[in-house]
């Protein structure tokens, strides 16, 4: 089963607070209200930095 790094958890977790505080954008501008938004962006952003962080696509199967 493929797991996200400890330092990924970090970006998540920065993430949610930002979304707490109200400064966390969506890609069109608008303010993040949904938890769920919220922990895309963060594993979004750790991906981008090159941390691990399974796929989406590897979630979907495992769940299935």
């Amino acid at each position: 089963m493929a797991r996200s790094s400890r330092s990924a958890g970090k970006d998540v977790k920065s993430a949610m607070r930002r979304r707490k505080k109200g400064t966390l954008k969506s890609g069109k501008g608008g303010t993040v209200k949904s938890r769920n938004q919220a922990i895309a962006i963060g594993r979004s952003e750790a991906r981008k930095k090159g941390k691990k962080v399974p796929s989406l696509k590897g979630a979907r199967k495992k769940k299935s």
